[in-house]
């Protein structure tokens, strides 16, 4: 059996090394790529991102990275977006009063935690939603590894019409709560790094490949 072609998207932003042992290391051929007939043909597309929403956002648009996105997804292909790689999936994201426009898969905005010390960094707990196949198995006090200023601190998706309704994770950080992780058909994003989150990490990527 031939293991799963997964493309990790190189628009300038992103821990592509990191990502791409991790994916590669649970059983995916991983190609680091800028092109986008490679990120439109793999299994498996992942978005990495790191830095500020707005730097991502003009990176990915420079490239024409939002067309093989929103292509993907329209075809039912797996996307996975990690940290402002999940960010950018949302409608709009604010970062010292500038606004700008994200990908507009899900309603609401990325803006900044409401704690005293931020970024967040280290490991925390999350709460799986119901159904989840990201985290299936995996024990309630398990810790994932975040580092983030920024997150969307609602979930405003409540109408999904004919179509399964998402399955969102959430967490805390100093009292405020924040989506973790969203799975949405072909669309699965984390807001915390799971190729820095050791074999809890690795589980949910190969958990991941099994949807490929």
């Amino acid at each position: 059996m031939m293991a799963p072609s997964v493309a990790v998207l190189d628009y300038g932003s992103g821990n592509l090394a990191s990502v791409s042992r991790a994916v590669a290391r649970v059983g995916a051929d991983v190609t680091i790529t800028s092109d986008l007939e490679t990120a439109q043909n793999a299994d498996g597309l992942v978005v990495p991102g790191v830095g500020a929403f707005a730097a991502c956002m003009a990176g990915l648009r420079a490239m024409r990275g939002e067309r093989v996105i929103g292509r993907r997804l329209a075809g039912g292909r797996p996307v996975l977006g990690i940290c402002v790689g999940m960010q950018i999936m949302f409608e709009r994201g604010i970062e010292h009063g500038v606004e700008t426009e994200g990908l507009g898969e899900w309603p609401g905005t990325v803006e900044r935690l409401q704690a005293t010390v931020v970024p967040q960094i280290g490991w925390n707990t999350v709460d799986p939603g119901a159904g989840s196949v990201l985290f299936a198995g995996m024990a309630p006090d398990t810790r994932l590894y975040f580092v983030n200023s920024y997150a969307a601190r609602r979930w405003e998706l409540t109408d999904t019409g004919p179509f399964p309704a998402p399955v969102v994770t959430w967490s805390e950080h100093e009292g405020d709560r924040f989506v973790a992780a969203v799975e949405n058909g072909p669309l699965s994003a984390t807001q915390f790094h799971p190729e820095k989150s050791g074999d809890a990490g690795a589980e949910l990527l190969r958990h991941w490949l099994g949807t490929l």
